[in-house]
């Protein structure tokens, strides 16, 4: 392995994302790890075999790869295994090379089970053990982090295929720290709606089936979406950071650690409640909490400042504020860009896209009439005409002063007669 220089031993680390991988959340817990392993460049890999059968593999990795490049400030290469039965020896041992020599291995999005399927059998285990007993950091995220544990969970046949719930064997690379558990990433996911998609889509109903099939003594290590669990095995602690917490349950009985604390491995699951009970709750440190982070666990970050744009939007578009409206259009468009390197498969991004086209038609709307206020713009005419309408009920001219009245409603204004005299209001915007 590429240690630092001088001989001095690399930190063990082992960084578990529960989603958002490769987006703006993770950025600076990316980058953080990476600079404590020792001065540059840092060996860096990106292990893609969980997304190895897709089709769009090789965009994957690019993205990932400018992901690195362009927004976390370290240079990533690919350790290319997407498939054991085609690969040549030559590539074989190529990507046993890479991962070798990297201080920093990723891998992130695509099927737990295809992953362990490729993964058992080989080097690959081995290699990953040997960089969190002898120094470095292997940072697992969303379908890559379902394979760390004892068990686990073939997500894609249960939730999609509709497989009975069951357990895969695990890499069980988790034990290194001390604990056994099997790894729930997206433990907090809202996708669902009207029914429950949390715990990585199975949902409360499906989650108990699952924790009577567990082996005796393993427990539910639970990551929530935009978060990410460091174990510190040198220090023997673990650290949460992002959006939401990490949770230990147990039998139903959960125990949970919030954004911003650190604390010994050995406290998680020393306080569960007793069954029936309400979870436990370890607040953040006032000093150790992520000053970035954002409280709305569950909701997708990326499209609550989407929403959040498009607010600004409506309301500068209802009071005709030209330059409010093109900022939140601009913002929007930002926010798109921001997370084009996200790798999660969802229809956000084409939703954002809906609503950023939506505000540009607007925009041209309002170009296309104008920003004045369209009384401003008729009311003098308006007013003149009701004026020599008054005149003419005076001079006796009722069906010129009723003609008067009635060109006036058809170009859209109401007119009310009072005692008082006569007042109008404009009920639709003159068109060209």
């Amino acid at each position: 392995m590429n240690g630092p220089a001088g001989g001095a031993r690399l930190p063990r680390l082992l960084c578990i994302m529960g989603s958002g991988e490769t987006t703006p959340t993770m950025v600076s817990v990316h980058a953080d790890l990476l600079s404590r392993l020792g001065p540059r460049p840092v060996p860096a890999v990106l292990l893609d075999t969980p997304f190895g059968f897709q089709e769009n593999a090789a965009d994957i990795s690019e993205r990932t790869v400018a992901y690195f490049r362009d927004r976390v400030g370290f240079p990533i290469s690919v350790a290319t295994f997407r498939n054991r039965e085609l690969a040549s020896a030559l590539e074989y041992e190529t990507m046993l090379a890479r991962v070798a020599d990297a201080r920093y291995v990723f891998a992130g999005p695509g099927s737990p089970s295809y992953a362990l399927r490729q993964w058992l059998g080989t080097a690959v285990p081995d290699l990953l053990a040997a960089k969190l007993r002898d120094g470095g950091c292997v940072t697992f995220a969303s379908a890559a982090a379902v394979g760390l544990g004892v068990s686990s969970l073939p997500v894609y046949e249960v939730y999609k295929v509709g497989e009975e719930p069951r357990w895969l064997d695990g890499l069980d690379l988790l034990s290194v720290t001390g604990l056994r558990a099997a790894v729930v990433p997206h433990y907090n996911n809202a996708e669902g709606g009207t029914h429950d998609t949390r715990y990585c889509y199975m949902g409360e109903r499906r989650l108990r089936m699952l924790e009577e099939l567990l082996p005796d003594g393993v427990d539910i290590l639970g990551v929530d979406e935009h978060t990410a669990a460091i174990f510190d095995i040198d220090a023997g602690t673990v650290s949460v950071r992002g959006r939401g917490g990490l949770t230990w349950r147990r039998k139903g009985v959960s125990q949970r650690f919030e954004n911003g604390t650190t604390v010994p491995v050995s406290a998680l699951g020393a306080e569960l409640v007793p069954a029936g009970g309400e979870a436990s709750t370890i607040p953040a440190s006032e000093n150790g909490a992520d000053a970035d982070a954002l409280p709305a666990a569950g909701v997708s970050p990326f499209l609550e400042e989407v929403t959040r744009q498009s607010g600004a939007a409506e309301t500068a578009l209802a009071s005709r504020d030209v330059d409010g409206a093109v900022g939140a259009v601009l913002a929007i468009d930002s926010q798109i860009h921001e997370w084009s390197a996200d790798t999660l498969d969802s229809d956000e991004q084409d939703r954002a896209r809906e609503t950023l086209r939506r505000y540009v038609v607007r925009l041209g709307d309002l170009a296309r009439h104008g920003v004045a206020d369209p009384r401003d713009q008729v009311g003098p005419v308006v007013d003149r005409i009701l004026s020599l309408r008054v005149e003419m009920r005076g001079a006796g001219e009722y069906a010129l002063a009723d003609r008067l009245r009635d060109v006036l409603v058809e170009a859209g204004i109401e007119v009310h007669d009072t005692a008082a005299g006569s007042t109008w209001e404009l009920v639709a915007t003159p068109t060209d």
